[in-house]
């Protein structure tokens, strides 16, 4: 097997675009982290974790800041699981470094969340007042028989209960696993099962898309004959909106009736670095759903830093990552990077466009958000909604720094982001990481690097990626390979919930002899060693021995004006081995998004599918011009707004779908199966 893009034509003009935008003057001068910094950390890494480790509190300091034990082989054949501590014998707390030391330092009166509800409630939470409700949650989580390395999974919308009680987990040297509100009872149920939670925190309802949603019966579900489950915690969300609710006696209790009456001191006791943090699961592209097990000290040290780096995080900042806290992204940058360095944040509720298309715009302005960090996937809505910019009654002007997360972000959503959104002005931070990461990996530094649309540059200091090929060796810049970490960070994930077979499989395996960490992305290099990512290895495409990027022929098509979003596939192909799929959602939102008729998308496809054909084949070349393009409403996204786009090809090649309990709307795929199916009744063959 070549790797992805090793035979390909030079990446195209799209995707190695050309315009540069130089770190200003301004924010350079003003920025945390320097040139130099990647200087010394190459120098020495294990140094400058430690010293970035010293930003927070310990209760007794580490004796052995790194140990490594990398795969090998053993006598009988079998590679053995890798293992790797950081700061090997400290202790430390990890709630008590995002709140209790704020308050400590005479910060209490300072607000650590300002909380924006779907329906237009709002609340400001203080750090001495999370405080005193962390300390509450975890005084009632104790009196519920929860103590450490016990499982607690949590189930919430994005409300102050799901970070309180995220908190008080940790507080109390408990795992906490966070499940995305939107999930089925099937999806929560294997959470549930897979962890051996003893407790599960949920809601009544949550408020989605103008309406009140139950959420208990999919909870209740979910823990139905699981053993291992003592109790279900309730917070009351929408109260009688969604009506009575089923209880279980002595097995279900209400947060205002254990957690608001519980004593709002607490005494925290401090935990061995290796203690695990967390368990969260990715979504996976065969098999079962991983549960990455990230632990304490390591995973805290690489997401305060790297938050404090990459967003050139200030005092007075007012920080909004638009992610569901069940996302890693918003575990690192949403909760412990943000309030481990005392920020104020902004958490969100609802959906971008309830009840307008402007909320976010409002909220921005509200609040004097500094700081807003969101998925391609809403940018590229954002650029539907808004073609000619933002409305003029908006005042954006609180903005200094734009982050982007989730997938490789278009250069075309890319300028429009930064021109309509940042006043062709403010940096974007592109990050590209991952859950098994536990933090940012690559990312341009705001103030040092020359920003590259659709690039997220290099690694950050004291991380190294390469692009590399089949054997480990690395490619020569401008050619394309696999992406391998070859110097992770602390915040590495530790192994597989259970499995640390899966975990030395899935990751170290393939590029064992060599120690690389597997991302599953393919990327290619520019010629100036910066990376651009092209999205995960399966899904590149090999058409007639060319392998190309899903991502390349994406750009391609949202770069037309008919165009609001992309998913493209390779599908199987009698001559040409594979072919490519190109799955469109149209950008005009008056183009019968809400139709539930097949043959509308179809009439539209007819309408469509020769001009965006065309259109790849002048931009990238006729090696990539679609087979198909099938008109949709919507995208199988899962619920950090990545495309499943093996559930496009699935689809395509009309295969049974494999795991679809990752996704936010589990009813897309039969939608787009629909439209599908019709096509192909109507002899206009689709795959």
């Amino acid at each position: 097997m070549t790797a992805p893009g090793a035979s390909a034509p030079t990446i195209s003009n799209l995707l190695a675009e050309t315009r540069r935008y130089p770190a200003s003057a301004s924010f350079t001068a003003q920025a945390n982290v320097s040139a130099e910094d990647w200087r010394r950390a190459d120098a020495d890494p294990v140094a400058f974790w430690a010293e970035a480790a010293g930003r927070l509190d310990w209760a007794e300091p580490w004796h052995t800041t790194h140990s490594w034990e990398p795969v090998s082989e053993g006598a009988d054949g079998e590679l053995t699981v890798p293992k790797a501590e950081w700061f090997t014998g400290g202790k430390l707390n990890v709630a008590v470094n995002c709140v209790d030391r704020h308050v400590t330092a005479g910060n209490g009166d300072k607000i650590a969340l300002y909380f924006e509800g779907e329906p237009g409630d709002r609340r400001a939470i203080s750090y001495a007042e999370l405080q005193r409700e962390v300390s509450k949650a975890a005084n009632a989580l104790t009196e519920l028989g929860i103590g450490k390395s016990d499982r607690v999974v949590i189930y919430l919308p994005v409300i102050p209960e799901t970070i309180i009680a995220t908190l008080a987990v940790a507080r109390i040297g408990a795992i906490h696993s966070l499940v995305f509100g939107g999930f089925s009872a099937e999806a929560l149920k294997f959470r549930v099962e897979d962890t051996g939670a003893k407790l599960l925190i949920t809601t009544d309802g949550q408020y989605r898309r103008g309406a009140a949603v139950a959420v208990k019966d999919n909870a209740d579900a979910a823990v139905d004959g699981v053993a291992s489950i003592e109790h279900v915690l309730v917070v009351r969300r929408t109260g009688d909106a969604t009506g009575d609710i089923a209880w279980t006696p002595d097995r279900d209790v209400w947060w205002h009736d254990t957690v608001d009456v519980a004593s709002d001191v607490h005494v925290p006791e401090a935990f061995d670095a290796e203690t695990p943090l967390f368990i969260i699961y990715t979504s996976g592209t065969t098999g079962k759903p991983k549960g990455l097990v990230h632990t304490s000290g390591g995973y805290l040290t690489q997401a305060s830093w790297s938050h404090w780096a990459i967003f050139d995080a200030k005092a007075d900042d007012v920080h909004w990552c638009t992610a569901d806290l069940a996302w890693v992204t918003a575990h690192t940058y949403e909760i412990y990077g943000p309030l481990s360095n005392g920020l104020s944040q902004v958490i969100y509720e609802g959906t971008p466009d309830t009840p307008h298309s402007s909320r976010h715009f409002e909220i921005i302005e509200r609040y004097g958000v500094t700081t807003y960090y969101t998925a391609p996937t809403l940018i590229r809505t954002l650029m539907t909604w808004f073609p000619d910019g933002v409305p003029a009654e908006y005042d954006l002007s609180s903005l200094r720094l734009l982050g982007t997360v989730g997938e490789a972000i278009n250069p075309e959503a890319w300028v429009w982001f930064h021109t309509n959104i940042g006043r062709g002005e403010i940096p974007i931070i592109d990050t590209w990481w991952q859950s098994e990461t536990g933090a940012s990996v690559m990312a341009p530094l705001p103030g040092v690097s020359t920003l590259k649309p659709g690039s997220a540059n290099r690694a950050l200091p004291g991380l190294s990626t390469l692009v590399v090929d089949d054997d480990g060796n690395a490619v020569p810049f401008g050619e394309g390979g696999y992406l391998v970490v070859d110097r992770a960070g602390p915040g590495l994930a530790r192994t597989v919930w259970g499995n640390p077979e899966r975990y030395r499989d899935s990751y170290w395996a393939r590029f064992w002899k060599q120690g690389y960490f597997f991302s599953g992305d393919g990327a290619k290099w520019d010629a100036d060693g910066d990376i651009w990512v092209l999205g995960r290895v399966d899904d590149v495409i090999n058409v007639s021995g060319h392998r190309l990027s899903t991502i390349e022929i994406e750009s391609s098509l949202v770069a037309h004006p008919a165009v609001g979003e992309a998913g493209v596939v390779g599908v199987t192909d009698a001559l040409t081995g594979q072919a490519i799929a190109a799955y469109v959602i149209p950008a005009e939102r008056s183009h019968g998004v809400e139709s539930e008729d097949p043959a509308y998308w179809l009439d539209l496809r007819d309408e469509l599918s020769a001009v965006l054909r065309a259109h790849v084949s002048a931009q990238i070349g006729p090696i990539a011009k679609p087979r198909d393009v099938i008109l949709v409403p919507d995208l199988p996204k899962t619920r950090s707004g990545k495309i499943m786009r093996r559930l496009l090809g699935d689809i395509s090649d009309a295969r049974p779908l494999g795991d679809v309990t990752s996704l936010q709307d589990e009813s897309a795929p039969s939608r787009i199966e629909q439209i599908v199916r019709a096509g192909r009744a109507s002899g206009s063959a689709i795959g």
